[in-house]
């Protein structure tokens, strides 16, 4: 193993995000890594922000940002622009960002869950989103507060549905909390909560 903290370059040793451009560059927060050394990006550089939380480039090539407790906002390669909804709004404490393959972004913020087309925002949730993937079929999974406040839910977003209002959505299962989603080769769903989880479709099994 080799540990990298700030002695070599590294912007904070609190990594939270980690992401790999097309480029190759691997980023954590705002630090960005190019196999040599770290490059550090901060206000000074233009950032609106100095607590990146996390990134997501998307096919067109713009990087969309995350910041801690403050607005989402996204580099065109030129400028930096705050993100803002059709009321003016700006998404604030993003915790989630993926997008699908229509080329849709979504995210979770304060608000709740939200996709994005390219034109428009639409707001899926009222409850927002600590993850969010999207299977092999085109379905969107989230983990989020329960309706019912009780613990948090894993949903499901039914992919044919997905571009309506308000898409068809299934609870899975709640737990008390559920951090990190993934699909495996077999399209099992596993999730972290208060230990190890895989759905298989019909049944949830738990690892200790």
């Amino acid at each position: 193993f080799l540990h990298y903290t700030t002695r070599q370059g590294l912007a904070s040793n609190m990594a939270l995000h980690i992401y790999e451009d097309k480029a190759g560059n691997i980023w954590f927060g705002a630090s960005r890594y190019d196999g040599k050394s770290f490059r550090n990006f901060t206000t000074k550089d233009g950032f609106p922000s100095n607590s990146i939380r996390l990134l997501l480039e998307d096919k067109t090539g713009k990087l969309w940002f995350g910041a801690q407790g403050e607005n989402m906002f996204v580099y065109d390669g030129k400028t930096f622009s705050v993100v803002k909804n059709k009321d003016g709004k700006a998404f604030k404490n993003v915790w989630s960002i993926i997008e699908d393959k229509k080329g849709n972004i979504w995210f979770g913020d304060v608000d709740g869950l939200w996709r994005y087309d390219g034109n428009s925002f639409t707001h899926v949730s009222q409850k927002g989103a600590y993850a969010i993937i999207e299977d092999k079929k085109g379905n969107i999974w989230t983990s989020s507060e329960s309706e019912n406040g009780q613990g948090w839910a894993l949903s499901r977003y039914d992919e044919k549905s997905l571009s309506n209002k308000k898409p068809t959505v299934a609870v899975i299962t709640n737990k008390p909390m559920i951090f990190g989603i993934m699909e495996d080769d077999k399209g099992n769903i596993w999730f972290g909560a208060d230990g190890v989880y895989r759905y298989d479709g019909n049944t949830v099994t738990d690892f200790k």
